[in-house]
């Protein structure tokens, strides 16, 4: 697979943004993924490249960092906002993508910034010819039950809230520099029955390469996301509703409210799967998304 040169993006604000851009630059149609709070490009990398076999044809696929994760620089002083991946998704494009078709796959949040790009830049989507929303939501994310008693999602919110207002204090250039540590809560937090070993441990790594402060602040964004109207755009595209039956962070009845306000989407459901489908499900997800071609 040709690997397109120019693996780094400069934003109109200066942000430098890590890419892999992938495949033939003439190839009839360009995915791009956009990926979780905490992720990195990287979580899309075995579907991206099962795509083109898939699909049956040549696909053009770019992935990015966006700002304070992976490779990417951190996010500066009110730039850590659903709506500001928004805005660099929509000049990624005009710069990468500047004609052809469009299919747009995002996870968790990357999922909520496809819908912000929908509100923001509707225009965007006439060149658009599919949507995956992959394990995501519309809105309701102040506090989450994560599939707890409510006792229990109360302590655990109390918790969470405390470690952002720690993370947004922090001078630190990352969340921590070993990992390890971090796989018994991201498995439960993050994973359904049976999660791979690889796959938890790629997981907490790329949460722990995550800048404090910005994972802090996107958390305050994720708090306040409410984009249920903005999903209207989204009506005249093909578009895939993905949710694993397992996530605790956006559970079935965030999939459901999607697709209720999508009543001409597909709806996938996966019995066991938590909230990383693209790692726990690669085989189906990038069969799902290959009939978006």
């Amino acid at each position: 697979m040709q690997t397109i040169t120019r693996p780094e993006f400069i934003t109109s604000d200066g942000a430098q943004l890590r890419l892999i851009d992938e495949g033939p630059a003439d190839a009839p149609v360009t995915v791009l993924f956009v990926h979780g709070w905490t992720l990195s490009k990287h979580s899309w990398d075995r579907i991206a490249a099962g795509l083109p076999a898939a699909a049956g044809r040549n696909v053009r696929t770019l992935r990015f960092d966006l700002r304070g994760h992976g490779a990417s620089r951190p996010a500066e002083p009110g730039e850590a906002t659903i709506a500001r991946c928004a805005e660099d998704l929509a000049e990624i494009i005009a710069d990468r993508v500047p004609a052809g078709p469009i299919v747009l796959a995002g996870h968790s949040m990357g999922g909520m910034a496809i819908m912000a790009l929908a509100e923001q830049h509707p225009q965007v989507f006439d060149r658009v010819r599919g949507v995956a929303l992959v394990a995501t939501s519309s809105g309701d994310l102040a506090a989450p039950s994560f599939g707890l008693p409510q006792r229990g999602s109360d302590v655990f919110n109390a918790g969470e809230r405390a470690l952002r207002r720690y993370l947004a204090s922090s001078g630190a250039k990352r969340v921590s520099g070993a990992s390890a540590w971090l796989r018994p809560g991201v498995r439960w937090l993050l994973f359904g029955k049976q999660a791979a070993r690889e796959d938890v441990a790629a997981t907490a790594s790329w949460l722990a390469t995550c800048h404090p402060k910005n994972m802090a602040a996107y958390r305050e964004s994720l708090a306040v996301h409410e984009r249920a109207e903005a999903l209207a755009r989204l009506n005249e595209v093909p578009t895939l509703v993905l949710a694993g039956l397992s996530d605790r962070l956006t559970p079935k009845d965030h999939a459901d409210k999607i697709a209720r306000a999508l009543p001409n989407a597909r709806f996938y459901l996966y019995p066991g799967a938590g909230h990383m489908l693209p790692l726990e499900r690669t085989a189906e997800i990038t069969t799902r998304i290959a009939t978006l071609l």
